[in-house]
């Protein structure tokens, strides 16, 4: 994970954040990424449909599940190659910077320091960490839901579903960016499935 520096706000937009979540795709190869996400978008709206690439990568980590908030993100993921993982974060944070810095004409940091790299050592951590990241949008709409309760859950299921800048929408059926993540080892590691997630992490939200 990683956050604006001085906890700042970097993703300004909705730009900001499509940019991040295709840096996810493009950024996750060994070689030299040429970044693509222009050529892909220029001509589109944003509102239009997600266009999926199309590439063959040497990839440097499966990405399980991800989540952008509006000054820091969240990302669980599989190393495939040693030091996969902190190459991986250097080239989504300095490609973003190097995005920001452009559109925004400003200069140097964006990110409070390296990003943080935890390696899960216990059963319990692994297995808290898609709910943890899945339900931090929550308090864009319910700021004190973790202290007193989720008051509406029915609104917070639907407001997670509809929440674009998170995998949680593909995990459980719908799609979004379906692309990014590798569903398929998310389900195996985790020994769940859409329905099953889905269900379980919706118990665990109103406990």
């Amino acid at each position: 994970m990683n956050r604006g520096v001085e906890k700042r706000e970097i993703f300004l937009d909705n730009e900001d954040y499509l940019r991040f979540a295709y840096n996810l795709y493009d950024f996750n190869d060994k070689n030299l990424t040429t970044l693509s996400y222009y050529a892909r978008h220029r001509r589109r709206q944003l509102s239009s449909a997600i266009v999926k690439p199309n590439k063959e990568k040497d990839k440097l980590v499966d990405i399980l599940c991800w989540c952008s908030m509006s000054n820091h993100f969240h990302i669980l993921v599989q190393e495939k190659r040693d030091g996969g993982v902190g190459l991986f974060a250097r080239k989504i944070t300095s490609g973003f910077t190097q995005y920001f810095n452009l559109k925004n004409n400003r200069s140097g940091v964006l990110f409070q320091g390296k990003t943080k790299i935890i390696p899960v050592k216990r059963d319990e951590h692994f297995l808290y960490l898609p709910y943890y990241i899945f339900s931090n949008p929550i308090k864009l709409i319910e700021p004190y839901w973790k202290e007193k309760g989720i008051k509406n859950l029915k609104k917070t299921i639907k407001f997670l579903e509809d929440y674009k800048w998170s995998s949680y929408s593909d995990i459980i059926g719908k799609g979004n960016f379906s692309f990014i993540i590798k569903k398929k080892l998310f389900f195996e590691i985790f020994d769940t499935n859409e329905k099953q997630f889905k269900k379980d992490f919706i118990e665990w939200l109103w406990l």
